[in-house]
């Protein structure tokens, strides 16, 4: 098969070198020419502007979008709407809000042009061990695109799947996203207790490396943090505070809409939040009522 991938970041083009690998044809576009630049060194096809990324499709017309959730995936929509005609696909495989999905789905219906939404799992590793799929959109036009699903997931028949109607892709990704959060955050709790306990000198990567192993709490991010605690067992060069993406917050609201409790997403949420703030005014408020009413120490300053 052969598409246009618009967006060639670190997602992008790597979904595009791994369906060239696997033999289909890939066009690139990236309104950033730094990003295209390097894409065009690699060895793959890019074209300088939309129109000329539709008119090198020779047979029929597949788009990948692969540019940051809101605005930006409008604009790239517009764009392309001045350029393909139907019948024609695009495919948003970006964290969008699945309402946003939805919306988009229905404008482009209209035109007569087909709307998949994938959310996409695996980060930078995903090009050489496969991504996580989770597709959402129509069956019939779905299905012929399950040879680029079985090219870029693990294995043709393992980790992707058509999980229901429009929207829906993107829906589940977010919520995977938002367990993704609470695991994250039991994870580093965890290893800072154990950090803590200084008296035992507990080797933190050699733990990670055992747990991993028939534990059930074995998992890919537990490998990593066993991976980068390797690499510098004091992470003295890793900053702490801790940025969202925004899944997260979508996770949550929903949750509290279809009045589901998630605390433990919740609270991952907050505790990132809170690692923004070195000098938070609420810790302060905290420190001095401690002082008011029972004089514990709460650090006053000379004036």
């Amino acid at each position: 098969m052969q598409l246009g991938m618009v967006g060639l970041g670190k997602m992008g083009a790597g979904i595009s070198r791994r369906l060239r690998t696997a033999g289909h044809r890939v066009m690139g576009f990236d309104s950033d020419e730094t990003a295209a630049r390097r894409f065009e060194q690699q060895g793959l096809e890019v074209a300088g502007s939309v129109p000329e990324l539709v008119a090198g499709l020779r047979d029929g017309c597949l788009i990948w979008l692969m540019v940051p959730a809101g605005p930006a995936v409008d604009e790239t929509i517009d764009a392309l709407l001045g350029s393909v005609s139907a019948p024609a696909t695009l495919v948003d495989g970006g964290n969008s809000h699945y309402r946003d999905t939805i919306r988009r789905h229905r404008k482009l219906e209209e035109r007569g042009v087909g709307f998949v939404d994938v959310g996409t799992s695996g980060g930078i590793r995903g090009e050489s061990a496969g991504y996580c799929l989770t597709i959402g959109g129509d069956p019939e036009i779905v299905e012929p695109l399950h040879p680029l699903f079985e090219a870029l997931a693990p294995a043709p028949r393992r980790g992707w799947g058509h999980v229901g109607p429009p929207g829906a892709g993107h829906f589940v990704k977010m919520i995977h996203n938002g367990i993704e959060y609470g695991m994250m955050q039991a994870l580093a709790e965890g290893f800072a207790v154990l950090e803590r306990r200084d008296d035992f000198r507990l080797d933190l990567p050699a733990i990670a490396s055992i747990w991993n192993e028939g534990s059930v709490i074995r998992s890919w991010l537990l490998e990593l943090a066993g991976t980068a605690l390797a690499r510098d067992p004091t992470l003295a060069r890793i900053r702490s505070q801790v940025e969202d993406s925004g899944e997260g917050r979508w996770a949550i609201r929903e949750a509290i809409d279809l009045d589901v409790p998630a605390p433990v997403i919740a609270l991952s949420l907050i505790a990132r939040i809170q690692s923004r703030d070195p000098d938070a005014f609420a810790n302060k408020i905290l420190s001095a009522l401690r002082y008011e009413f029972g004089g514990h120490e709460a650090g006053l300053g000379d004036d």
